[in-house]
């Protein structure tokens, strides 16, 4: 209706507001002497502080270095590493989880390709979340729990050592399912505000021949420091071959959100009450983010004995 258009215009001039102070920064940094050159540039990254604190920290390569031994040595021990990534839709748990998944040597499982490969391969069971999901509304737990049981079994045969599963699980009953056939060992919270969640949501883009995920929403919000998330624009290859996921509406994506509040929100408190969750809030765009991320992840690891 009327409000939705004059929302999704108010989505699109904060982008393009955002696109403006970038070129206004841009251009006064390559203008000024180095002495305000330089504050400015560090400003563009997050702000002076935050870089601080990410140098002081180490770098992300030593950090995946000192995680992959960590994991090694907890699988070494006999544990396996299985792990939830929770989040409202659109905070990033897909992003995070791939990233963090190819540095623990741990399989990345998300609920939501396992459903989308589903309707892509069009199957009567596809059929029916497709119709269920359009709506904004969330799969009934059988149908969730019969593809993700075959695909965690599948792994565990062949050897896998864990998972890293993000989209599931979204309410306490398929949290208690999920114990039946998996053991979660540590659960991430992932938190970002929710004017950002929408706006993120809108702008994702899925290229129609690779598979891969992209946003083109180029965030940036003031503050000390701000919070700045530049687009993850596909590479030359998949240009023009982008595609927005029929639920990635603002509509949708704020039905989704207030299902999640009302529905999810307790996952939180059961895995809370059993020791096994770990609040993280997302301040920034991957790079800024990132170091923060593995830091954390490393202490969870070092930890769990």
């Amino acid at each position: 209706g009327r409000s939705a258009r004059a929302t999704g215009t108010k989505l699109h001039s904060r982008t393009m507001q955002s696109l403006c102070r970038s070129i206004a920064r841009a251009a006064a940094a390559a203008a000024a002497p180095s002495s305000v050159y330089a504050p400015l540039a560090a400003r563009l990254a997050g702000g002076q502080q935050q870089q601080r604190r990410h140098a002081s920290a180490g770098s992300t390569e030593a950090l995946a270095d000192e995680l992959v031994a960590a994991c090694d040595k907890a699988l070494a021990a006999g544990q396996r590493i299985n792990w939830v990534f929770l989040g409202a839709p659109g905070v990033g748990k897909g992003t995070y989880a791939t990233r963090i998944s190819k540095l623990m040597k741990i399989p990345h499982i998300s609920a939501g390709d396992l459903v989308r490969d589903e309707i892509k391969r069009g199957t009567a069971l596809g059929a029916q979340m497709e119709e269920i999901t359009s709506k904004g509304q969330l799969l009934p737990d059988a149908m969730i729990l019969d593809i993700l049981k075959g695909r965690v079994e599948r792994g565990s045969k062949s050897g896998e050592r864990g998972f890293l599963l993000d989209g599931f699980p979204r309410t306490v009953p398929q949290a208690e399912a999920l114990s039946t056939f998996a053991e979660v060992q540590s659960v991430l919270n992932l938190t970002l505000r929710e004017d950002i969640l929408v706006e993120k949501c809108c702008a994702r883009r899925i290229c129609k021949e690779c598979g891969k995920n992209f946003n083109i929403a180029d965030i940036y919000r003031a503050g000390d420091p701000p919070i700045v998330m530049p687009p993850l624009n596909p590479p030359a290859g998949c240009e023009g071959k982008m595609e927005q996921r029929k639920d990635d509406t603002e509509e949708v994506v704020r039905a989704r959100l207030q299902v999640y509040n009302v529905k999810s929100k307790p996952v939180e408190g059961f895995y809370g009450e059993q020791g096994k969750l770990t609040e993280f809030e997302i301040k920034g765009g991957i790079p800024e983010t990132l170091p923060r991320l593995l830091m954390k992840i490393l202490e969870i690891v070092r930890a769990d004995k």
